[in-house]
């Protein structure tokens, strides 16, 4: 039995030893290093090989990778490896690294070509200052194979471990048994759909209604279709917390189900560093930290018992080995990703600009199955992920203090500052959109990120400085892709507190290529539609598909009254407020019991409260407040569970419009009031004028289809299973619009709308 393994996975897994360093050393974006080998590339002139293709096999192992430049004339192999600022920074480890990776593709080049000897060139690029510093040796083949036969001896054994143990895992999924007796009405369906597209490698967006079992209705098939399908990884990747422990518990579910004794499919639930450390005052790195301290050397050890544990790998867990071991738990679970089935995590793993599982997909040519949930999030969360905002008064504060060598960097920045706030005299609050980024601005930033590099270097860390770099690197790494997918947005909240922001608008331009490197996409929610709107706006491909399950709940669960002569615009606001409270009021005595009553703002919200207390004040009722706690939202949430119903009031779009369960009489109705629309002020009206330009649809795009989203996300909360019956009111003339009522959910009306 031959193992393949990609050379670079092969380093990585045998050749790193010493201590984790994560201190900041400036480093080139993805862009400007593809730019870079390409640069180098170019110039290296006739004769010269680019991205060479090396294959062998050493001790039963197919290796496999691409030398970044060869020349068969002179016998000398190039590996490139980009940076910014100075050489001395690269960590010990990461050379080491390099090195070994650079030798190892020397021993299959001499073995392919039957080449003595050859000269074996690191490349350092700087990108910033176009400099190349090579690091050059001179090897025999001999010492560069028994130097892979070292590493392969290293890998070998696990590589085998590593695939019985795919073996045992697709004889489990092949004959995965569902958790229930039966499925609920329509889950099979879309457990047959999601299994159908894992299969044909397809990218799916599924508009699965509320009460499916979306969890397990998709995951169960995913898992099922990866031996037949020849998946290595899955990827559940989530929204919400919440949604991220539903999924580790449908994993729970489906093992419990199962006849054999044991569980051959390791499950990684994946958790951000603020929770998973456990030294949050220390830098990740050995001289700081001390589960930095020798991470490499004790890796392998955890690294195999946690291949060993049986169950999930989920935080308590892997917290638990790490604490054997002495390692930092965070990046034992960075580890384990490369070698779970299944990981469930939130879905910057895959889609924001450093993002782990897509780095692993490439490097290792995995056929990964990706299954998002909530999926109605990503564009805002996508537009999140590439969006970065620069604030003068962080630098203010820094340079009051800053140290000597520091002084003319930050002068310079902020003269910057001060010249972009002449060229855009405003008053306070109120933005200014830019068409070019500011160029002064953008050198000065270039010059200050190398200043403080130099000088973190050399000195103990210094939060605020770290704070202030780390914001001015973020923000260049943006400039660099600047264009109209993004928009540049100034703005001066007072003396001292001026603003550069850069907000993504689409981002398709960003998302496209993670969509590309999955075998499968599987984008589910409870509103999907219309589906033209996510492919476009999340760049999937063309031939992306969309289906709309049908529901299984019935129309004679709910009942959907309009008001036809009531408007909630802005400009009748006011006159709104006791019409509104009056319907309320009335439908609480007609039908006493819990209700939510969402509105646009918390303002609008706090003046219907108002008039209801002043014209029923028989009628119960409590409110959402802003910047809730954690604690102060399950109280509220707790409220839902009292015999004595109440209206309580929420912001649509808000923590209580989506992802909550009130079943039963736990929620009985629904108010919603407004379309959900966006305010119409400048930074809308830009985005509108881009996606009219770019897709013909800007109105619906920026305005529309968000809002009547929100509408039907919150009105949802209240038919949650099938014995559910509810009422909602949708408090707006505009409601009733054709254009607006075909983007709520259809069997809501199977006995045709109701009206006041």
């Amino acid at each position: 039995m031959t193992l393949k393994v990609a050379v670079r996975t092969l380093c990585e897994f045998a050749a790193r030893t010493g201590d984790l360093d994560f201190r900041y050393t400036p480093a080139p974006s993805s862009e400007e290093g593809i730019a870079g080998h390409q640069a180098i590339q170019s110039r290296r002139g006739f004769g010269y090989k680019s991205e060479y293709l090396l294959t062998g096999e050493c001790l039963g192992l197919k290796l496999s990778g691409r030398a970044d430049v060869y020349n068969p004339h002179r016998g000398r192999l190039e590996e490139i490896k980009t940076h910014r600022g100075d050489l001395s920074r690269i960590r010990d480890h990461q050379r080491a690294l390099h090195r070994a990776q650079l030798r190892a593709y020397g021993a299959l080049l001499c073995r392919q070509e039957n080449r003595k000897t050859l000269e074996l060139a690191l490349i350092y690029y700087d990108t910033g200052r176009d400099k190349e510093t090579p690091v050059v040796e001179t090897a025999s083949a001999d010492e560069l194979w028994q130097e892979l036969e070292a590493l392969c001896r290293q890998y070998k054994a696990w590589a085998e471990q590593e695939e019985h143990h795919r073996e045992q895992r697709n004889v489990l999924l092949a004959g995965l048994r569902f958790p229930f007796p039966a499925f609920r009405p329509r889950q099979r369906q879309l457990a047959e759909t999601v299994y159908k597209n894992s299969v044909k490698s397809g990218t799916l967006l599924l508009e699965a209604p509320t009460g499916l079992g979306k969890t397990l209705g998709t995951l169960f098939p995913a898992l099922m279709a990866m031996p037949s399908a020849g998946k290595d990884r899955l990827f559940y990747l989530t929204c919400r917390n919440t949604a991220r422990q539903l999924a580790m518990d449908a994993v729970a579910r489906l093992r419990s189900a199962q006849v054999a004794p044991n569980w051959p499919m390791r499950t990684l639930e994946l958790v951000s560093k603020d929770d998973a450390c456990e030294h949050p005052d220390k830098a990740c790195h050995g001289e700081s930290c001390p589960l930095a301290k020798g991470f490499f050397d004790r890796l392998p050890d955890a690294r195999a018992e946690a291949a060993r544990t049986e169950g999930t790998l989920d935080q308590q867990t892997l917290a638990k080995i790490a604490a054997g071991h002495d390692i930092c738990p965070y990046f034992l679970a960075q580890e384990m990703a490369r070698w779970s089935d299944v990981v469930i995590g939130d879905v910057n793993r895959l889609f924001d600009q450093s993002a782990l599982l897509h780095g692993l997909i490439r490097q290792n040519n995995w056929k990964t199955s990706v299954l998002v949930d909530e999926a109605h999030n990503l564009v805002d969360r996508g537009r999140g992920m590439y969006s970065v905002r620069l604030d003068q008064q962080r630098l203010l504060k820094v340079k009051k203090t800053a140290p000597k060598p520091l002084k003319g960097a930050i002068d310079r920045t902020a003269r910057a500052w001060q010249s972009l706030i002449r060229d855009h005299q405003v008053s306070d609050d109120t933005p200014v959109f830019l068409a070019t980024l500011p160029a002064q601005l953008l050198g000065a930033l270039q010059a200050l990120v190398s200043v403080i590099t130099d000088f973190l270097a050399d000195n103990p860390p210094d939060l605020a400085l770290q704070e202030l770099l780390f914001e001015s690197v973020a923000f260049m790494k943006l400039a660099d892709t600047f264009g109209d997918h993004s928009l540049c947005e100034f703005q001066r909240a007072g003396r001292g507190r001026a603003s550069l922001t850069i907000q993504n608008l689409v981002p398709a331009d960003f998302l496209r290529e993670r969509f590309a490197a999955a075998d499968s996409v599987l984008l589910f929610s409870a509103t999907l539609s219309p589906g033209v709107y996510y492919r476009d706006l999340l760049g999937m491909p063309d031939d992306s598909r969309f289906i709309s399950l049908a529901s299984p709940f019935s129309a004679d669960q709910l009942q959907v009254h309009f008001t036809p002569g009531l408007s909630t615009r802005q400009i009748h606001r006011e006159a709104s407020l006791k019409p509104i409270a009056e319907l309320i009021a009335r439908q609480f005595r007609e039908r006493p019991g819990h209700y939510l009553a969402f509105f646009s703002s918390f303002k609008y919200a706090r003046e219907v409260s108002e008039t209801l207390a002043e014209q029923a004040p028989d009628v119960p009722q409590r409110s959402q407040q802003p910047g809730m706690s954690p604690e102060q939202r399950r109280q509220f949430l707790s409220g839902f569970q009292q015999p004595e119903g109440r209206v309580a009031f929420a912001v649509l779009g808000g923590v209580f419009s989506e992802g909550i369960d009130l079943p039963g009489d736990q929620l009985i109705g629904a108010f919603v009031a407004t379309l959900g629309l966006p305010p119409f002020d400048a930074w809308h009206e830009i985005l509108k004028a881009r996606l009219e330009q770019r897709f013909g649809a800007g109105y619906d795009y920026t305005y529309r289809i968000p809002g009547l989203q929100k509408v039907a996300q919150a009105a949802g909360r209240v038919i949650r299973t099938p014995e559910d019956e509810g009422i909602i009111w949708l408090i707006d003339d505009r409601f009733l619009q054709p254009e607006n009522n075909r983007l709520l959910p259809r069997w809501w009306f199977a006995k045709g709308p109701a009206r006041a």
